[in-house]
């Protein structure tokens, strides 16, 4: 895969980068994830089986790799691999502001609870360090809302520059239907009159397109654009069998079979043909599931399939209200 530049960041990613959402817990809203761990949740074998991912990702070319604290082990099964390998040239990026709470658990009350607080993030950072070290390039925050406030949060913002002065990137991952609102937000926030955020983290898929606009705009302003959930966690994939979903996934399935394809990696070179992508996240568990999103790559999308492609968008409330419905698995 040919390197790509982050935005304005100075960071360099390749097009298809690998999210441990799904490599980190055994629980996760993945259509299949247990299916992908074969139900096999002891700590030595998830750890061996994140490296066998990252193995392969390095062996297609991957050099960009995302986690959070909230990923249960994913910076540990990260860090070990960094150390075991070391592979030159990665670029590494990870996310605070959710902690990690299901113990290891299929199911929990909570999986994960967020707190954007000046007190989680130096809590956060010191964790994130003392697993990545100096491998650490991109430190972004984890789902900002307008709702939780940390845009507001003048001592929160003002310790993300201090680290950014420190040599960090500083970025934030975005959720949710006021996605645009929140990227705007973000692109007037200074500090000591310069922009904070270097990357923006957003979801973005042919079922959830609503944040186009803000996303060229941020680009455009020098900002670095990951999209992550770009297979909508699994619902667009072949796993999804869903009655409503039926007539998307044939549509799919004959255009994926026109350009001698998988369905997941057409979706994936969708996202790829925006102008404003900079990388897009694979979110898989398998070696097998990221060679079929890798072949994204290389898949040229013919404007008539793409205009075809963008009919199957869904308003953002359904969107988001059937992702939230989504089961821990």
């Amino acid at each position: 895969m040919n390197d790509r530049s982050l935005g304005n960041s100075g960071l360099n990613v390749t097009p298809i980068g690998l999210g441990l959402a799904a490599l980190g817990r055994p629980g996760y809203i993945n259509l299949g994830h247990g299916d992908d761990l074969e139900s096999d949740y002891q700590l030595d074998s998830m750890e061996a089986r994140a490296h066998r991912v990252l193995d392969a990702a390095w062996e297609t070319g991957i050099r960009y790799f995302d986690a959070a604290r909230s990923y249960g082990r994913a910076e540990a099964f990260l860090s070990s691999w960094l150390q075991t390998r070391q592979h030159p040239d990665l670029t590494i990026s990870s996310k605070w502001g959710y902690t990690y709470t299901a113990d290891w658990q299929i199911e929990a009350e909570a999986h994960e609870v967020k707190e954007h607080s000046l007190k989680v993030l130096n809590e956060q950072i010191k964790q994130s360090r003392e697993q990545l070290g100096e491998q650490l390039h991109l430190y972004q925050i984890h789902s900002a809302t307008l709702e939780s406030g940390v845009l507001d949060n003048q001592p929160v913002l003002e310790r993300l520059g201090e680290l950014k002065s420190e040599g960090l990137r500083i970025g934030l991952s975005v959720s949710g239907a006021g996605q645009s609102d929140v990227i705007r937000k973000a692109l007037s926030t200074l500090i000591n009159g310069s922009p904070l955020f270097d990357t923006c983290q957003a979801t973005w898929n042919l079922l959830e397109t609503s944040a186009t606009a803000a996303l060229s705009e941020a680009r455009q302003s020098g900002m670095g654009i990951i999209i992550k959930e770009g297979l909508a966690n699994g619902r667009l994939t072949c796993r999804n069998t869903t009655e409503s979903f039926r007539r998307k996934r044939e549509v799919l399935e004959t255009l994926a079979k026109r350009c001698d394809t998988t369905i997941d990696a057409l979706c994936l070179a969708a996202v790829l043909a925006q102008p404003w992508v900079d990388t897009v996240l694979s979110g898989a568990a398998t070696p097998e599931h990221l060679q079929s999103n890798q072949l994204a790559v290389s898949l040229q999308i013919p404007d008539d399939v793409l205009s075809t492609l963008s009919s199957l968008t869904e308003a953002p409330e359904t969107y988001w209200k059937t992702r939230s419905a989504l089961a821990w698995n």
